[in-house]
């Protein structure tokens, strides 16, 4: 028995074929026996055998070269059933052709070929349809049987995504959910069902909609949003997310085809997705110029600074997806160069990567790094980036986010590189605190250097806070909310731009390759577009729901007060910058004014000099205010107050 059982799993190709040859020749004789009816028996035995065993013999042939035995039957669709359509029309046509060519279709009514044509049809077709119902009734069943409770659960949508979800959990035993209504976001098809599986009314009615079931005994315990999150407007998921707190419901989303495809074990179990951060910033996808991004990037030795933190690693990741010849990771910790490293390594084997421990205030070794490996376009994402930490340390920061640029620019001019892509802040923008206005400074050096030189283009690109960075407000909650809270925010009206590091990285990309155009863009800035602020009170709010709890009743928020240098709302642009159109999606330009590249060398020099004869940090600070006088001013407005 166990043979048996292990050839018929060894021969199912086989077994298909042979069961659609007996589908054929039964068809045919049904098809002869209902034209005829009992005027069969005037045809001999010798023809209604020949001419079955001609139709036979053909649709084996042609159901086997058309490919119909590569589809699987317990995933039965309409797909398979068009491909039956075509295979069962071309053996019917190539019979009648044989059969005529053969016996001119003597003694056989020529209506029998047309007829044969719908049996097999319904047989072919009958037969894989009732094996996959047979399928999902029968591990359905086993399910039951095994004692396993299915979560009751919402759907918001009723298109494609949502027929696509049920199908998946009706034929998965293992799926956890129960879908007991649907939610539309219209009412066009309220009272309508998917699966059976009614359209109970629409997002407006969803109160109403969760006290009816609770009433039958029905009660959800979640909301599944079924259609892509990013084509929600944002504020339309955060009152939804909300609204579903209110309710006692968790709020969740199907799994993206990308994560489908990064997790088997999703695409298996059909899990839903816990809502994530990002999904309620609602940004609209960014139109990307990919073919200028891969023409910028394939087949050049590329270097990146900083290549083990968050922006500059994502870079990594994006910029090994477009074919660089060569790689070149810098980065100053140990540990993040040996993370991204093994990364790229394992999930990239062929790609041409080298490592270097590296620190962008070492213009001796930068030189020698660039002489080496002779990059021919370079990412600096290498700075100290933390408010606080550039407040109590003056002297390094500057020496790494002004000397650090100036090192990594005059390397890649020395070398003849064809572009170097600077990565700054909306920090930089009327600068309160030491990190902005070094940052200001290195946007000035490189635009100043943008325009003096004849070859390399110095491309400073401009935005604000990336999602789950280090060191940053997210991972922050995060941790709190792990201890139970409270959540610090250190004022209820601060506000900061979000984006993902994805989209982030992605907009550097394009806003690289825009820069590295026409000669009219040289000394510009480059800014991405952040979208619209968010208040960090909100976004406390926001976490503590995702975390399912209720803001100020499960976890408090507790407001801490500004810390040194900390501004309420940042900028994107200064008083003193203009806006012109970039032709990109999701870039803008901003003209600035620009220093003379030898006056802002001297005196950057001398300001490094002094940090390096470890002067006091006032004198420091008054030479970083001299040289960025927004930074001044700010300083001498907050002294004042």
């Amino acid at each position: 028995m166990k043979r048996l059982l292990s050839f018929i799993k060894l021969n199912r190709r086989s077994l298909a074929m042979l069961h659609d040859t007996f589908v054929a020749a039964l068809a045919y004789i049904i098809a002869l026996y209902l034209r005829m009816g009992d005027d069969i028996t005037t045809l001999s035995f010798a023809t209604i055998l020949t001419s079955t065993a001609i139709f036979t013999a053909t649709c084996a042939s042609i159901f086997w070269l058309s490919g119909l035995y590569r589809s699987i039957w317990a995933f039965a669709s309409l797909r398979d059933l068009t491909e039956i359509l075509r295979a069962s029309t071309i053996a019917t046509v190539t019979f009648v052709i044989i059969a005529f060519l053969l016996t001119r279709l003597e003694g056989v009514p020529r209506t029998v070929p047309f007829i044969t044509w719908f049996i097999m049809m319904a047989g072919l077709g009958g037969s894989r349809m009732a094996f996959r119902l047979w399928r999902e009734k029968r591990l359905s069943t086993l399910w039951q049987r095994s004692g396993g409770g299915r979560v009751n659960v919402l759907l918001v949508g009723a298109g494609d995504e949502a027929d696509i979800f049920m199908r998946a959990i009706s034929a998965n035993p293992q799926a956890a959910f129960n879908v007991v209504g649907i939610v539309g976001e219209n009412d066009k098809r309220v009272g309508r069902s998917i699966h059976g599986v009614t359209v109970l009314g629409t997002l407006y009615e969803l109160p109403t909609i969760v006290e009816k079931l609770r009433h039958d005994n029905r009660a959800p315990s979640r909301l599944i949003l079924t259609r892509n999150v990013s084509r929600f407007n944002g504020d339309h998921v955060t009152q939804l997310l909300e609204q579903a707190s209110a309710l006692g419901l968790n709020l969740s989303r199907v799994p993206s085809l990308t994560e489908i495809r990064d997790d088997v074990s999703t695409a298996l179990t059909m899990k839903d997705q816990p809502l994530a951060l990002e999904d309620l910033l609602g940004r609209p996808e960014t139109k990307l110029n990919r073919e200028d991004i891969s023409r910028l990037v394939k087949g050049r030795r590329v270097l990146v600074t900083g290549a083990g933190g968050t922006i500059g690693s994502e870079l990594v990741r994006q910029i090994v997806a477009l074919a660089p010849s060569v790689l070149i990771l810098c980065e100053f910790s140990e540990f993040n160069l040996y993370k991204i490293e093994m990364e790229i390594r394992e999930s990239v084997p062929q790609q041409n990567l080298r490592g270097y421990i590296t620190d962008v205030r070492d213009a001796l070794r930068l030189k020698q790094l660039f002489d080496t490996e002779k990059p021919e376009l370079v990412f600096h994402a290498a700075a100290i980036k933390h408010v606080p930490i550039a407040e109590d340390n003056i002297r390094e920061t500057i020496l790494t986010n002004v000397g650090g640029t100036r090192n990594v620019a005059d390397c890649a001019l020395t070398a003849g590189a064809l572009a170097m892509v600077v990565i700054s802040t909306d920090k930089a923008v009327n600068p309160p605190n030491v990190m902005g206005a070094t940052k200001r400074l290195a946007e000035m050096y490189c635009q100043s250097l943008d325009i003096a030189s004849p070859a390399t283009r110095f491309i400073t690109v401009r935005f604000g806070n990336v999602l789950g960075s280090t060191g940053s407000v997210v991972p922050r909650f995060q941790e709190q909310l792990a201890k139970g809270g409270p959540l610090t925010v250190t004022h209820p009206e601060i506000t900061r731009y979000f984006m993902t590091v994805h989209e982030a990285v992605e907009l550097v990309l394009q806003a690289s390759a825009l820069g590295t155009g026409p000669n009219e863009i040289r000394g510009k800035l480059l800014v991405l577009d952040m979208g619209q602020p968010v208040k960090i009170a909100d976004l406390a709010r926001q976490m503590i729901r995702l975390a399912g709890y209720k803001p100020d009743e499960d976890i408090k928020i507790v407001y801490t007060g500004l810390r040194p240098g900390e501004k309420l709302y940042e900028e994107l642009f200064a008083d003193a910058e203009s806006l012109i159109p970039s032709g990109a999606d999701g870039v803008r330009l901003a003209t600035s004014p620009v220093v003379n590249i030898e006056t802002l060398r001297a005196e950057i020099s001398g300001m490094l000099q002094q940090a390096l004869q470890k002067v006091d940090d006032q004198t420091a600070l008054l030479a970083l205010m001299s040289l960025v006088p927004e930074f001044a001013a700010q300083r001498g407005i907050k002294k004042a107050s």
